[in-house]
């Protein structure tokens, strides 16, 4: 069962087994976890993940409650509440997705659910975000006009503005704190403590076995859905149009002003393999090569490149961050 909801608007449980003294209460057994919250990224794979979850909660008969606001991430202490009650009251068992900052159900004594979300190198989702908001994509819908209204199409290639990006980076969503070195702390804290999976786009199919792995009753056979060829037509839909590779120049701006996305970047990859060598899984996804510009001043957590795989993809690297819509 799948429902579209606002989530600022109440989402009634129309079967409350202690509130009408169900006899099948005592025989009823939910899978665990029950309650899953997917608070999405943009430009990591969300829309992919979203059209694959539609067909899954027909298929499976879960309750997806898939929220169609974007533009407000960071909510009051007020709003938390009321959003933290509204998710806690969707029938079990349910998946609810939303662009939205982490939030800490238990501070206000609130069943804490389980926390899954996808993120992607930052340059990469930056490149996508910012050709988005100008282009739109493959769907035709003519987002970048609606988005940018004011922007005239001679200013749509202008790199100028990637220098003053402050956007709703990884540590900002997954913390709800500004980036610096307490936030990032907090974001790997509350990933080790409070998601079940945060995978990484470069390598989704992973993401997808995983998925189907730690949480059957929800992702069983999304990896055959993704590949389908029913899918594959509307998936190709959202890929942003018009993308560019930028200047040198305008690429080292972009990573040294997100140093701490890319500290997190490379936390959540460790943690990725990591957890993909514990479940015995063994990988299909190759990661896309670093550019060589990166690699002299990367995260000492980030793994270098062998000599002979640099020399072999020497001429790819300015693109590479055009993998991934």
């Amino acid at each position: 069962m799948t429902m579209d909801h606002s989530p600022q608007e109440p989402v009634s449980n129309t079967h409350n087994p202690e509130q009408h003294g169900d006899p099948l209460l005592e025989t009823e057994v939910l899978p665990f976890p029950s309650q899953v919250v997917y608070n999405r990224v943009g430009k990591c794979g969300s829309r992919t993940v979203v059209l694959l979850l539609r067909i899954l909660a027909e298929r499976h008969q879960f309750t997806l409650v898939s929220s169609d606001i974007h533009n407000k991430t960071r909510l009051t202490k007020h709003e938390q509440v009321d959003l933290m009650r509204n998710i806690s009251s969707i029938p079990q068992p349910f998946l609810f997705t939303r662009h939205v900052h982490f939030l800490n159900f238990t501070r206000f004594r609130i069943e804490q659910p389980v926390y899954i979300n996808i993120i992607r190198d930052p340059i990469n989702r930056f490149l996508s975000n910012y050709f988005f908001r100008r282009f739109g994509d493959w769907r035709g819908e003519q987002n970048h006009l609606i988005r940018t209204p004011g922007m005239k199409d001679e200013e749509r290639y202008l790199w100028y503005r990637s220098c003053d990006f402050v956007g709703d980076t990884f540590v900002l969503r997954v913390a709800d704190r500004e980036p610096g070195e307490w936030a990032l702390e907090r974001a790997k804290r509350n990933v080790l403590e409070n998601y079940l999976l945060v995978g990484v786009l470069e390598e989704l199919e992973d993401v997808l076995l995983l998925l189907e792995r730690l949480l059957p009753h929800f992702f069983t056979d999304v990896l055959s859905i993704y590949k389908s060829p029913e899918y594959k037509k509307m998936g190709n839909m959202t890929g942003t149009v018009r993308k560019h590779t930028p200047t040198l120049e305008a690429l080292q701006v972009l990573y040294q002003r997100m140093k701490y996305e890319y500290d997190f970047y490379a936390f959540i990859r460790d943690e990725f393999h990591l957890l993909k060598r514990k479940i015995g899984l063994r990988s299909i996804s190759r990661p896309p090569h670093r550019p060589k510009f990166l690699l002299n001043s990367a995260p000492k957590t980030q793994e270098p490149l062998d000599e002979e795989e640099e020399e072999e993809d020497e001429e790819e690297d300015t693109h590479s961050w055009l993998v991934q819509p």
